[in-house]
C-alpha cells in the first residue's frame, strides 16, 4: 500500500495555491484531489472511503481463509468418518466437505472484515469530521518511489496532516 497523505486547510484559497504548486513540483504527485464544499464528496474518494476498506479487507481475508477452510472441510470429512453424503462416493463426500469449509471460510472472511476497525478507520473518521467543520482536504500521493515534498507543504500552513497507507 502506498503511502497517501491528506492536508487539512482551512483556507480555500490556500487549498488552490497548495494543489498548483503541489502539481507543477517536479515529479509532479501521482494523485490530487480536492475534497470539501464545492470540490469532490468525502465518499467518492475510494481511498477515504471506510465501505471501500473494509472490501479490500474482505478479499485479502479471503485469499487465505477459503483454501484453508477448504483443507479444514477436507480433513474433517477423513477424520470423522461421517456419512452424510455417502451417495457421492468415495470421492465425492470429501471434496463437499472441503467446499463447505471453503464456504465457511468465504462467510468469516466477511465477519471478520465486518468486525474488525481498523486504525486507519480512526483517521478517516477525524478527517470527515475536519471536514465537517468547514475545513478542505488535499489528498495528495506521490509519485512511485518519490517522496512528499514537505516544504511545500509546510508554506501553506495546514491545520493538520494525516498519513494514510502507513503499517
Amino acid at each position: 500500500m502506498t503511502l497517501n497523505v491528506v492536508v487539512v486547510l482551512d483556507d480555500r484559497k490556500r487549498l488552490l495555491q497548495l494543489r498548483d504548486r503541489l502539481a507543477e513540483h517536479q515529479p509532479a504527485p501521482a494523485t490530487l484531489v480536492l475534497i470539501g464544499e464545492g470540490e469532490t464528496a468525502f465518499a467518492a474518494v475510494d481511498r477515504l472511503n471506510p465501505a471501500t476498506a473494509r472490501r479490500r479487507r474482505q478479499k485479502a481475508m479471503a485469499r487465505w481463509l477459503m483454501p484453508f477452510g477448504f483443507l479444514a472441510g477436507l480433513t474433517f470429512t477423513q477424520m470423522t468418518d461421517l456419512q452424510t453424503f455417502a451417495a457421492l462416493g468415495p470421492w465425492g463426500e470429501p471434496v463437499v466437505g472441503g467446499l463447505l469449509g471453503m464456504v465457511s471460510g468465504l462467510m468469516g472472511s466477511y465477519a471478520a472484515a465486518a468486525s474488525v476497525a481498523s486504525e486507519e478507520d480512526d483517521r478517516l473518521r477525524i478527517l470527515r469530521n475536519r471536514l465537517e467543520e468547514g475545513n478542505w482536504l488535499l489528498l495528495v500521493e506521490p509519485a512511485d518511489s518519490e517522496s512528499m515534498p514537505w516544504p511545500l507543504v509546510q508554506q501553506a500552513r495546514p491545520k493538520a496532516v494525516v498519513r494514510l497507507g502507513e503499517e
